[in-house]
C-alpha cells in the first residue's frame, strides 16, 4: 500500500506544481516508471479542478473569458511542462536537418520564433475547442481532456528508444515502463471515458488515440532517433487538443 501511494505521489509531483508531500525521497527508476500507471488518475484530478473552476468562474465571467482562465490555470498548475515540450519540438523540427541537430536545438533553453508560433497556435486551438463544447458536456470534456493527454504519454513511452545517448530526464521512465503499467493506465482511462462519454465514444478515443500515438513514435524515431521528454510533452498537448476539438463535434451530431 505504501509503495502504491509513493508511486502516485511521484506521478503527482512530476506532473503538477501542487505539493502533496514534503518527502524528499529520490525515486528509483522502477518507481518512476510505475508512477506512469497513475497518469490518467492525475489527469482526472486536474480535470476535476478545471470543472470546479469552470463552475465558479462561470458565475462571474462569460464563457469566453472563463475558458481563457481555464487554460491559464491548467498551464500554471502543470508548470507549463507540456507546452515547453511542444515549443521545443517545433523548434527542433524547424531548425534541424539531422536528428542530432534537432535534439541539440531542443536542449537549448530558449524558445525560438517558430516554437513560439507553434505554441500560440496550439493554445488558440485549445481555446477554440473549449468554446465549442456542447451544453451539458462541459464536465465530461473538461475531465476527459487531461485524462486522454496523460494516457497518450504512457502509450508514447512504451517500448521505445530514448533518443539522447547521454541520457536525460525521461530515460528512467522509458527504460522501465512495462506492459502492466500501460494496461493499468489504459484500463483507468477506458473506465473514466466510459463513465464520462459512453462506451462507444470511449472505445473510439482509445483505438484512434493509440494508433495516432504509436504512429507518432515511429515518426519520432525517424526524425529524432527515438523519444525524449519534450516529445512526450508534445504528445500530451496534441492529444488534448485533438480531443477537445474533435469530440465536441462528434457529440453534437
Amino acid at each position: 500500500m505504501i509503495t502504491v501511494l509513493r508511486t502516485f505521489l511521484f506521478a503527482w509531483q512530476f506532473l503538477t506544481a501542487v505539493p502533496l508531500s514534503r518527502s524528499t525521497h529520490d525515486a528509483k527508476p522502477e518507481e518512476l516508471a510505475a508512477s506512469m500507471s497513475w497518469y490518467p488518475i492525475v489527469g482526472c484530478l486536474l480535470g476535476a479542478m478545471l470543472v470546479a473552476a469552470d463552475m465558479a468562474m462561470g458565475q462571474v465571467f462569460s464563457s469566453q473569458v472563463t475558458n481563457i482562465i481555464l487554460i491559464i490555470l491548467l498551464v500554471a498548475v502543470t508548470r507549463g511542462l507540456h507546452q515547453d515540450g511542444l515549443a521545443d519540438t517545433v523548434d527542433g523540427l524547424a531548425g534541424g536537418r539531422t536528428a542530432q541537430a534537432r535534439l541539440a536545438i531542443m536542449k537549448d533553453g530558449r524558445i525560438g520564433a517558430i516554437g513560439a508560433t507553434g505554441l500560440f497556435l496550439a493554445l488558440g486551438l485549445r481555446y477554440a475547442g473549449l468554446n465549442t463544447m456542447p451544453e451539458g458536456e462541459h464536465i465530461a470534456l473538461l475531465i476527459g481532456m487531461p485524462v486522454v493527454g496523460r494516457w497518450a504519454m504512457v502509450v508514447g513511452a512504451f517500448h521505445v528508444t530514448y533518443a539522447r545517448s547521454e541520457g536525460g530526464l525521461a530515460q528512467p521512465f522509458l527504460a522501465h515502463l512495462s506492459w502492466q503499467h500501460l494496461c493499468a493506465a489504459t484500463i483507468t482511462t477506458g473506465l473514466a471515458l466510459t463513465l464520462l462519454l459512453g462506451p462507444w465514444t470511449a472505445l473510439g478515443c482509445l483505438l484512434i488515440g493509440a494508433i495516432l500515438v504509436r504512429l507518432s513514435t515511429i515518426w519520432f524515431h525517424r526524425m529524432f532517433g527515438g523519444v525524449t521528454g519534450d516529445l512526450l510533452g508534445a504528445t500530451n498537448e496534441v492529444a488534448e487538443i485533438l480531443f477537445i476539438v474533435i469530440v465536441p463535434v462528434v457529440l453534437s451530431r
